[in-house]
């Protein structure tokens, strides 16, 4: 028996083949037209926070540059936990994006026992923004004026020192300082804010504070506190009086803070890319190098591959600097 074969006319054909065509030039238009509505930038703090007016700073940049209508959303609590969780669980699209430190996020796996979102398998980034290092300060009125003259001092006195802090960065440094300075044994006091502590430092009842310099630098200014190292390898270009810690004398501590815009893991390349190309344009601004100069920091500027590196590097350094730290899990 045979079968006939039927044949499908070039007439009957040509509908099918322009549906297609249409198709793929309909998803392909789709992707080049990121964005197609409103873009939320989400911030883990509230209104008038350094977090806050950083976020809202660059946001307002990035709509100069992309003509995108821009929106900041505060989700404050949980020092930026529950922002993070909301974007890590967003739609992976481009449109709901973290503006937050990549540095405090990369420690995030290490802090708490309940891990309810592991930054690694959940998150990518679009590109850093700026970077800057905490700091270690004395009062003015003491007679220390390097770190090396604090380190001696803090050696002679032993457990009769002690040092303030507020923060899970700042405490890292503190003891990071302690043991590579050859095992101080300065006792931690905990505040719950920087100024706290610096009423502290100024009033003699602690021997040095660790701050970072959004706070500190117009304390240092003002004459209420002395700058003597700050956290990150290299001198920040901003305050390039302040030396670094190796510097001072003792090697091995790098804590350097940066921001970045950060969205959900499975976002896309082709509107990642885009995000990055409108914030590298947004941060060769002048007004963005003196914005962040002015809070202490530099403009620091990557593709998306050297931040997704840098955040790596981070969570894995993140480990040893708590466990030096001897700060435990939540």
């Amino acid at each position: 028996m045979t079968f006939k074969t039927s044949k499908i006319s070039r007439r009957a054909l040509a509908p099918l083949v322009a549906g297609a065509a249409i198709a793929m030039s309909g998803a392909s238009l789709a992707q080049q037209e990121f964005p197609n509505q409103p873009i939320r930038f989400v911030t883990g703090f509230p209104p008038g926070s350094g977090a806050d007016l950083f976020t809202r700073f660059v946001a307002e940049r990035m709509k100069e540059v992309g003509g995108a209508q821009i929106n900041v959303e505060n989700r404050a609590g949980a020092t930026g936990a529950i922002a993070l969780e909301h974007v890590a669980r967003s739609k992976p699209d481009g449109y709901t994006i973290l503006l937050t430190a990549g540095s405090a996020t990369a420690a995030q796996n290490h802090l708490y026992k309940e891990q309810r979102v592991n930054v690694l398998e959940s998150l990518r980034m679009v590109g850093s923004i700026t970077r800057f290092g905490f700091m270690i300060g004395v009062d003015p009125k003491s007679p220390y004026k390097t770190l090396q003259d604090l380190t001696a001092a803090l050696k002679e006195k032993g457990e009769k020192a002690n040092y303030g802090t507020s923060n899970t960065s700042g405490i890292a440094l503190a003891e990071l300082y302690k043991t590579f300075a050859g095992g101080l044994k300065t006792t931690q006091v905990k505040y719950k804010g920087t100024p706290d502590a610096l009423r502290e430092l100024n009033s003699g009842s602690l021997d040095f504070i660790t701050f970072d310099p959004g706070f500190g630098l117009p304390q240092v200014k003002q004459g209420r506190l002395r700058a003597l190292a700050v956290s990150t390898p290299n001198r920040i270009s901003s305050i390039p009086d302040i030396p670094t810690m190796e510097e001072g004398g003792v090697k091995g501590i790098d804590i350097t803070v940066w921001w970045a815009l950060i969205v959900p893991k499975a976002t896309p390349d082709a509107p990642v890319n885009k995000l990055n190309g409108w914030l590298k344009t947004a941060l060769e601004m002048p007004q963005s190098k003196k914005f962040f100069e002015d809070a202490g920091g530099e403009i620091y500027i990557t593709t998306p591959a050297q931040a997704d590196e840098h955040f790596k590097r981070d969570e894995k350094n993140w480990a040893e600097y708590l466990r030096i730290a001897g700060i435990e899990k939540q």
